[in-house]
């Protein structure tokens, strides 16, 4: 069989775009298909999604929560019913007007989110104090319409999520929740995906709609813009009010309940992608890989038996990291060393009839290629070593990168030289929309990315007019 070039042929520090297009479909990542921002995940990519709902699902039903699912369709007038919520999410709702050639009574919308659809059933199961906290979680898709350029993982009209949807007695206790599971998201982007997160509060112009208040979690890339990792928003009594979640509490006194909704997205792949991968192609951090190894033979006709023999002992001693053994015949060693390097995987073994005779096999790292030979007795040993080490090094390499990436401003024109220098910026802040508007239009399209927690008042003035700041934030050109 004759080898086909498989590898990447853009540099990433130079068309990241075209490079980001050919690393998820040359790793077997995404299919595209006839519907535009629609993709089909392919195994190795559903595998790191499971992974995330696997570790986030366990985190949050040891916190209490419950999941459970609502349908895809939400009626016009629920959708309606909360008229920030509604004003901000019309140009992304898909509707089905038709059932066959019969025209809708009411149309309906596609899921943007569930807030109305599952609030208007909390209105009926909250009575009594008693009943609450309700707290509920749901792992689903959406399709959101609005965009003109949609990029698999990171910009896409239908996704994967989770949508946690919960109601509390008092706004103390909401409060908490929000920042619980802020927390949880982090870990995730952090723990697992190796994403360095940057928390904190979202501006009055950024926050959701609807919400009294949005925190969230922010990186910043390697293509010079910053991407938002999850968000966890504290909807007051905006939708309680708007759907009367009401309960009776202990006085026998009516009362409204404080809700909260949180939800982290499939998103967060494609976050992990641009971070990590280089011009060989994915760079996949060891805690989400499918396949933590691939066994590769060195073959000759006279020593394959032995070869191939002692690979599979070692397919089978590593059975937990589900190793792949490429003994395929009709490509070289090189086109496979090439083909996994391209898909990802972490650690590549390589054995050939002389380290069969010395009982040994050589380990070469995907983040680094840096290679080691390790004695074949100890090699579950030093491949669980070096699994670990690769997981940190991708963090601390990503975080010194965000960290070099920062810059102080003190004015819209730095801003905007930072933002052209594919930098993100620091500043002092009064936080109000319409600053924040200008600052878009005099900073190349930069908005803030979020205001971060426990920091001190800048007593000065705001960098962009002469209002006082309140606090920090940061900047950027965002995804």
């Amino acid at each position: 069989m004759k080898e086909k070039q498989i590898g990447i042929t853009v540099k990433k520090e130079e068309d990241s775009s075209e490079w980001y297009t050919q690393v998820i479909q040359r790793a077997d990542l995404i299919e595209y298909t006839k519907v535009s921002g629609c993709y089909v995940l392919k195994p190795r990519a559903y595998a790191i999604w499971e992974t995330i709902q696997k570790y986030f699902d366990a985190k949050i039903k040891k916190s209490g929560v419950s999941n459970v699912y609502f349908p895809l369709l939400i009626p016009e007038s629920l959708l309606n019913k909360e008229s920030q919520h509604i004003e901000g999410f019309a140009p992304e709702v898909a509707w089905v007007t038709h059932a066959g050639d019969s025209k809708l009574e009411e149309r309906l919308a596609i899921r943007p989110t569930s807030e109305t659809i599952m609030y208007d059933s909390y209105s009926k199961w909250v009575r009594s104090h008693k009943d609450l906290p309700l707290r509920l979680n749901q792992w689903c898709n959406v399709i959101r319409w609005e965009f003109k350029n949609p990029i698999p993982f990171l910009r896409s009209r239908e996704f994967l999520w989770q949508e946690g949807h919960t109601a509390f007695a008092t706004k103390k206790e909401a409060d908490k929740e929000a920042r619980e599971i802020l927390k949880y998201y982090k870990q995730v982007l952090e723990e697992l995906l190796a994403v360095p997160m940057i928390d904190g509060m979202k501006s009055e112009k950024e926050k959701f709609a609807g919400a009294e208040y949005t925190l969230s979690i922010e990186t910043f890339l390697p293509t010079g813009k910053a991407i938002q990792g999850a968000t966890s928003h504290c909807l007051g009594q905006n939708f309680s009010k708007a759907f009367n979640i009401s309960f009776l509490d202990e006085e026998n006194k009516k009362q409204y309940v404080w809700q909260n909704s949180w939800g982290l997205t499939t998103r967060t792949i494609g976050v992990m992608i641009m971070m990590h991968s280089d011009n060989k192609g994915l760079v996949l951090p060891p805690n989400v890989a499918m396949n933590k190894a691939v066994i590769i033979p060195i073959i000759f006709e006279d020593t394959k038996d032995k070869v191939l023999k002692a690979c599979k002992e070692i397919k089978k001693e590593l059975s937990k990291l589900k190793p792949i053994l490429d003994d395929r015949e009709d490509y070289s060693a090189g086109w496979k060393f090439n083909e996994w390097e391209l898909k990802g995987i972490p650690i590549r073994i390589e054995i050939g009839p002389k380290d069969v005779e010395n009982k040994e096999a050589v380990l070469v790292r995907r983040d680094t290629n840096a290679k080691t030979k390790v004695k074949i007795k100890d090699i579950q040993k030093e491949i669980d070593l070096i699994l670990k080490e690769i997981q940190k090094n991708l963090f601390d390499k990503a975080k010194k990168f965000i960290e070099d990436s920062i810059v102080n401003v003190n004015s819209v024109s730095e801003l905007n030289k930072t933002v052209k220098d594919k930098k993100m910026g620091y500043a002092a802040w009064c936080g109000l929309k319409e600053c924040e508007e200008n600052i878009k239009d005099k900073a190349d399209g930069a908005k803030s990315l979020n205001i971060p927690f426990n920091q001190k008042n800048p007593n000065k003035k705001c960098f962009a007019c002469e209002n006082k700041a309140k606090y920090y934030a940061y900047f950027a050109k965002s995804y």
